[in-house]
């Protein structure tokens, strides 16, 4: 039977957090991959960090948004550090997803959808006349037109991405104790997983507090 994948979210800008999340979160049980995002990266030391990693799953999570040329020669400027995936916006149109995909070689593109945070009245707000899902399946379809190798949304549209998107589905917006913070579209470990997710991207339910204590309590979950 095949391990369940994780990505813990390592956010803070502090390299003795990192260090301590990932001893930490060692464990056989499942899979282990880190995100690392804008935070860590732009921080002074991050980028030498990341370049000194080895034997781990790295998910770059940079999010980037831009007109083909730039995004192509952004993806140029990170094929000395060993990461695994890389994000982009969806947003940035089918040129530039094609770009960064052709100049990627051995690293994964993993296309964003609408982020976690936003709901249907926030889309209406920045000038969408779309429903979250419907919007989401749409940016999907973009995804596969462009031969990503990833897509990252929500679970609460994992099925319909499923629909009309063969490859890996990453999930942000899992949260194992019941807490109120920026996101809106979130979802427990379990039912994402039961839903279709490949990866998950686990945060503050993890890092915050006994690191060790939160991921014990996560394996329990998912042996249930």
């Amino acid at each position: 039977m095949n391990k369940k994948k994780i990505f813990i979210a390592v956010d803070t800008n502090k390299i003795s957090i990192a260090k301590r999340i990932i001893r930490d979160t060692q464990t056989n049980k499942i899979r282990i991959g880190y995100k690392f995002g804008l935070e860590f990266f732009y921080s002074k030391e991050g980028r030498k960090f990341l370049s000194s990693l080895k034997n781990q799953t790295i998910f770059l999570d940079l999010k980037l948004n831009d007109i083909p040329n730039t995004v192509r020669s952004a993806m140029k400027s990170l094929k000395d550090l060993k990461i695994s995936y890389l994000t982009v916006h969806l947003s940035s149109g089918l040129s530039a997803l094609k770009a960064i995909k052709k100049e990627s070689k051995n690293i994964k593109i993993a296309g964003v959808t609408t982020l976690t945070s936003l709901n249907s009245r926030d889309l209406k707000e920045i000038g969408f006349n779309k429903e979250v899902n419907e919007l989401v399946k749409h940016q999907a379809k973009l995804a596969k037109k462009a031969k990503l190798d990833a897509i990252v949304c929500s679970g609460h549209e994992i099925r319909s991405v499923r629909r009309v998107f063969n490859k890996e589905i990453i999930t942000p917006g899992i949260k194992i104790q019941n807490t109120n913070n920026d996101q809106k579209r979130i979802m427990k470990p379990e039912d994402a997983f039961a839903a279709g997710s490949d990866w998950l991207v686990i945060g503050r339910s993890i890092t915050k507090g006994n690191t060790k204590k939160n991921i014990q309590n996560l394996l329990e979950i998912l042996e249930d």
